[in-house]
């Protein structure tokens, strides 16, 4: 054997060692850790931390509660009689300066920090009374989803400006933003994304949303027509129908820039280099209503779903519902803690899962 003989024997034996040892990725794997049952129809529509203070903020049907993240312990709950706009609260947000700003059912708008209350209705320019979504923007702005156009409000003057009929639709429920700024928006007729300039939109036309895999009714919007009976559908979860165009949540995967929406009957959708992929049940997916979406710090997306809450890390899928310890199966908000703890809102209270590595 001579010499380039030798030597490619001992690369190959090198690179089969090397594989050989090269130790496998680790598993995750997530359990219950404890479950807070709050009330049976308590709409735990959203969640938002606010790390410095080892706080949980959440938004119910009943008001807000303050829970610590480390013990789990109730700090403190606050309605319309602590100065709450309305006890239905729709979105929770915590601000760059420490602000915490509650959307409400019908109420409007509060802002809430160090004891002291500020509430926001129209005739301060807040777009509706309906007020469903936040997202921080980079210039310390605050964008705001509301049943009747989005706005902008300088975090320093508390200005607010509107827009309606730049939007697909003036329904809107999920907002976020990206680092450079550009918003993007899910509403109640798709998606649209503003860079500062310009506006684009999607539809169901431009591939969001499965086909409808399970029969169910069409529906133009599912509050039946009228703002009372929506508002009363969405409170709900609504009947069983399928709108493709109507998206509930929305989140920007910040491991490839994409898009994940959420949509009403049609599954979850995936936005990347101007192509739609869509997700449902049959891939792994709890539910094909998709109430919320986040990414953990693990890169991993969570989805809350009609029937569950689903970890999906790009090729597993891990799925939690009634059975295996959820309080109900109508997930509607997610929160990942500093300590990686997974905070599941239902309709009956909040689920804490925690993280296992299988090395």
């Amino acid at each position: 054997m001579n010499f380039y003989q030798n030597l490619l024997l001992t690369l190959c034996c090198s690179i089969l060692l090397t594989a050989c040892t090269e130790p496998a990725p680790d598993t995750v794997i997530y359990n219950v850790k404890e479950t807070y049952h709050v009330g049976d129809n308590a709409f735990v529509r959203s969640l938002a931390e606010e790390p410095t203070k080892n706080s949980l903020w959440v938004g119910t049907a009943m008001g807000v509660h303050q829970v610590d993240t480390v013990s789990g312990d109730l700090k403190s709950t606050f309605t319309r009689e602590h100065g709450l706009a309305n006890e239905y609260v729709f979105a929770v947000n915590v601000d760059q300066s420490g602000y915490k700003w509650f959307g409400t059912n019908a109420g409007g708008m509060s802002r809430y920090k160090d004891g002291e209350w500020k509430t926001f209705f129209p005739l301060h320019g807040l777009a509706d009374y309906w007020v469903y979504s936040f997202a921080n923007h980079p210039d310390g702005s605050l964008w705001v989803g509301t049943w009747a156009g989005a706005n902008r409000v300088d975090s320093k003057t508390l200005k607010f400006d509107t827009y309606v009929k730049e939007l697909v639709n003036e329904w809107v429920y999920g907002l976020d933003i990206e680092k450079d700024g550009t918003v993007w928006f899910g509403t109640e007729g798709g998606v649209t994304r503003f860079d500062g300039g310009n506006w684009q939109h999607w539809t169901h036309q431009d591939g969001i949303g499965i086909e409808n895999e399970n029969g169910l009714p069409y529906s133009k919007n599912t509050g039946l027509g009228t703002r009372s009976r929506h508002d009363l559908g969405i409170l709900t979860g609504g009947k069983a129908t399928y709108n493709p165009n109507y998206v509930f949540a929305l989140k920007l995967d910040e491991r490839d820039n994409s898009v994940w929406v959420g949509t009403w009957g049609a599954g979850v959708s995936n936005f990347k280099d101007g192509v739609w992929h869509n997700l449902s049940q049959k891939d792994g997916l709890t539910g094909n209503i998709v109430y919320a979406i986040i990414q953990a710090k693990d890169g991993a997306m969570w989805f809350g779903t009609n029937g569950g809450v689903s970890r999906f890390d790009g090729v597993n899928w891990q799925s939690f519902n009634q059975s295996n310890g959820l309080l109900n199966n109508n997930v509607y908000s997610i929160a990942e803690t500093a300590n990686g703890d997974i905070w599941v809102g239902t309709r009956s209270g909040v689920t804490r899962l925690q993280a296992t590595v299988i090395k």
